[in-house]
């Protein structure tokens, strides 16, 4: 048998053979805690599975990744453990009509983050567990059938240490005999199910409207709950409910609603039905912005539409993975901004969300909204940002293409009519087509099944008076797409930029003419997808370039403003702005940016352009003009305002000259003090890290700095400031420990990842470059999927952006043609991004 990696082809026959009437599972967890003599540790899963044989065939395989198997019994007949598991699957022949099978195993606790995931506080010593499935994990849990078209209802029951609080995806309690027993599910797939175990702090709470009411929950490990402001947690939750009742016309469908903030989460958050799991990082230790709770709130929402985008009805296969993605990102951003305080959500989604997806959709791996997934590595890489944010996007411009009442009228007839099923493409675009009276076919042609971004550009022509004549929209793009638009026109007014005209129109082709702006007066700035209605990118005339260089800061409205930034970031990263004029702009205008969220992104754009797109000879004047500018608004903001936390963080980022580390030093030994900049822990650890970076802070500093804060987060803050520091001993360590052990948790692994590769060490980790090839291979054989990917896209030696590296990554692909799609995919996503720094060095190296 193959191994781990299912293929759709697998599935596919098997969904076509059997049937699932339920399941039931025992856990034994009680070796959680306690010494381990054994090598791996392990708990007692054993599963009773019911299913019903549909088609001809009277063999098939039930998956299964553990380190034995006790016993197999298959209606009744034993099964030589030996003679039918391999170690993930086990073969099944002799199937009846109806049959029982029950497997006896011993599962292995994770410190990958898939799985049944096991983690020791350091500060207290306490163990928490929690399961991560997606999309193929549950059965490191307990046998299964791996797929999502399998659906079926489950009974979990667990023994754990005396103490702990066990949780489910029902409701569950506590038996005399010490066993925890929780209600059957309703038919659900196995990626889904959950189980959180230990002695977590838990708050309640009650959701009531109406005749509906859902008992709520929120957890953490004990060590967090002093930070936990659950309060706003259950706030954002009933109001996603709220909206979600009003929209969708069909009640939450799995009776409590439980929210776990769980440790070394390699995700933002998953959608396990009753029972979600999110990282802690959502719970904040110290003072954060408003865009940090946004970002959180969105979390929620997001994972609250998958109750029914995604579990209440399911896609059949990983295809159609954007049925419930990019659903529930456009939910997430679309609940947020109408039943929120969060009401400028969509600037957000403009500015971040989306540039996630124009990267993903230029790479060389980009593919259709609705994606051709061969296997369950396939199904792992396409967590992206075309399944999330373009797949949002596109469905941001359905909205305004169908409307918004047809639009969830559709959402509310695809429910009622596959509640508890699986669904394909066609079956969304069938009640779209009811409701809309449009012919869903062509649009999805256009938008779901075709890869790329559009550029969409203004071309105009005036008279004597200064009137336009003529104004075109031209769209460039392997595949031209109709886009519904705005266009809107600006002008100077008392130093503002506001927009004075505005029309709604339909583009479709290479050039399309907006005549109800012909004869507007001159504007000094043009604005193609003006509110954001289309996914495209958006170009300038000249005009409307040199009124952004001079009055950026001047556009009154924030989303405008948002996506100018986002348009001229996209200009840099193709090659058509020097990496030093995205630069000036910031210098010169992110000072009078409002939206924090837009202010992060524009701080991380302009390090990437100095560290990644600007010419190597200008990088260490491009570093210290950012630290500067940095430094100057750090020291002119408001005091105590979350503006003055996020330039502390940028000036931290780009300080590099001896003053700013000296400024930095007396921050922490509060012998310097900006009026107003509460230095708490978090921001201690960001003012230490460029400390580490340049040698000023070594093992003994960077302990001290622990010894405040021994706790996980601590711990993953030493550990990425050890292996940041400037030494060739110190490299070659952390390598060791990332490719040469796998004793690290997921969490260290990407901590100390973070810390090996430093922009400022180009030279120092030079000699890994080559390496990097040679190991690969092996990491991707012997690791986890997810380890296997921290791996492979954090130590591509990206820093070395020379055309040898490019060279060499070339040499790697064009040899290893039958390396594992997956992994080619990983390397080639990185070559793309070098080739794309060394084209935009070349555009920045004209200035020079």
């Amino acid at each position: 048998m193959p191994g781990e990696n299912l293929s759709r082809d697998e599935a596919h026959e098997r969904a076509s053979l059997l049937s699932v009437d339920g399941y039931e599972v025992a856990l034994d967890l009680r070796s959680a805690v306690g010494e381990s003599t054994e090598a791996v540790r392990t708990f007692r899963s054993v599963t009773t599975i019911r299913f019903r044989r549909t088609g001809e065939a009277d063999a098939t395989f039930v998956d299964l990744i553990a380190p034995s198997v006790t016993s197999v019994t298959l209606n009744g007949r034993a099964l030589d453990p030996a003679a039918v598991f391999d170690g993930a699957r086990i073969a099944l022949d002799g199937l009846a009509d109806e049959n029982v099978l029950v497997v006896d195993a011993q599962c292995a606790y994770s410190r990958t983050g898939e799985g049944m995931h096991r983690f020791v506080d350091p500060e207290d010593g306490e163990v928490y567990l929690y399961t991560q499935y997606e999309p193929a994990d549950a059965r490191r849990v307990y046998a299964d059938f791996e797929q999502p078209d399998l659906k079926a209802p489950y009974r979990f029951e667990v023994t754990a240490p005396d103490g702990w609080t066990v949780w489910s995806n029902g409701v569950g309690e506590q038996g005399a005999d010490g066993v925890w027993r929780f209600a059957e599910t309703a038919p659900i797939s196995t990626y889904i199910t959950c189980v959180v175990a230990g002695p977590y702090h838990y708050v309640t709470d009650t959701y009531r409207r109406g005749d509906v009411e859902i008992p709520l929950g929120a957890m953490c490990r004990k060590g967090l709950a002093k930070h936990f402001d659950a309060d706003d947690v259950f706030l954002v939750t009933k109001q996603g409910f709220d909206f979600f009742h009003d929209n969708f016309d069909f009640p939450y469908p799995f009776g409590k609603y439980d929210q776990a903030f769980v440790p070394e989460y390699n995700l933002g958050a998953m959608e396990n039905p009753g029972m979600v799991t999110f990282t802690e990082e959502y719970i904040y230790r110290g003072k954060v912005t408003r865009a940090a709770y946004e970002r959180r709130a969105n979390t929620i929402l997001h994972e609250m539409a998958h109750m029914w985008f995604g579990d209440l009805v399911t896609m059949v296969w990983w295809d159609d993975l954007w049925l419930k993605e990019s659903f529930a990102d456009f939910m997430g951003s679309f609940s947020l901004a109408e039943a929120t305080r969060f009401t400028d959500s969509w600037v957000t989604f403009a500015n971040n969300r989306k540039a996630w997806a124009y990267r993903a959709d230029q790479l060389p791996s980009t593919h259709p909204v609705t994606a051709d997934i061969r296997d369950l590595e396939d199904a792992k890489l396409n967590f992206d940002g075309i399944t999330y944010a373009k797949g949002a996007s596109v469905l941001k411009q359905l909205v305004a293409y169908v409307g918004r009442d047809a639009f969830l009228e559709g959402a509310r007839r695809y429910f009622k009519r596959h509640a508890y099923g699986n669904t394909r493409l066609a079956d969304l675009l069938a009640v779209l087509e009811e409701t809309s009276g449009r012919d869903m076919k062509a649009w999805s042609k256009s938008w779901l099944q075709t890869s790329g971004v559009n550029v969409l550009a203004p071309e105009v022509t005036y008279d004597a008076e200064g009137r336009i004549t003529e104004l075109a929209v031209l769209q460039e793009g392997d595949e031209p797409r109709p886009h519904r638009i705005a266009v809107g026109l600006y002008r100077l007014t008392d130093g503002e930029l506001v927009r004075y005209a505005r029309t709604e129109t339909d583009v479709a082709g290479a050039r399309t003419v907006v005549d109800a702006l012909a004869g507007s007066e001159r504007p000094d700035l043009i604005l193609v997808n003006d509110d954001d209605l289309t996914y495209c990118k958006v170009r300038f005339d000249e005009g409307s370039l040199d009124t952004l260089r001079g009055h950026l800061g001047a556009i009154t409205d924030p989303l405008a403003r948002a996506l100018c930034w986002s348009a001229l970031w996209n200009l840099t990263r193709d090659g058509l702005m020097p990496a030093r004029d995205f630069v000036a702009a910031v210098l010169d205008f992110a000072g009078r940016e409002t939206d924090i969220g837009v202010l992060q992104m524009v701080h991380a754009w302009a390090r990437t352009a100095v560290t990644h797109y600007a010419v190597p000879s200008w990088r260490e004047e491009g570093g210290r003009r950012l630290a500067e500018g940095g430094l100057r608004e750090l020291r002119t903001a408001e005091p105590g305002s979350e503006h003055q936390l996020t330039w502390a963080r940028f000036f931290a980022a780009t300080a590099s000259t001896d003053a700013d580390l000296q400024l930095l030093e007396g921050l922490l030994a509060g012998t310097a003090r900006i009026d107003g900049l509460d230095v708490d822990q978090e921001l201690r650890w960001a003012l230490l890290s460029p400390l580490a970076e340049a040698g000023r802070a070594d093992e003994a500093r960077i302990g001290e700095e622990l010894a405040r804060d021994d706790t996980a987060s601590g711990k993953r803050h030493q550990v990425r400031l050890l292996a940041a520091r400037p030494s060739a001993a110190v490299k070659a360590q952390a390598w060791a420990q990332v490719v040469e052990s796998d004793t690290l948790s997921n969490a260290l692994v990407g901590a100390t990842i973070a810390g090996f590769a430093q922009p400022s060490q180009r030279e120092l980790i030079a000699p890994y470059a080559e390496r990097y090839f040679a190991v690969i291979e092996r990491i991707w054989a012997e690791r986890s999927i997810q380890i296997g990917m921290d791996v492979v896209r954090g130590l591509f030696p990206a820093y070395q952006d020379r055309p040898e590296t490019l060279a060499a990554t070339d040499a790697w692909l064009a040899a290893r043609a039958d390396a594992a799609p997956a992994l080619r995919r990983l390397v080639l996503e990185s070559r793309d991004d070098l080739a794309r720094a060394l084209r935009a060095q070349e555009c920045d190296a004209l200035e020079d």
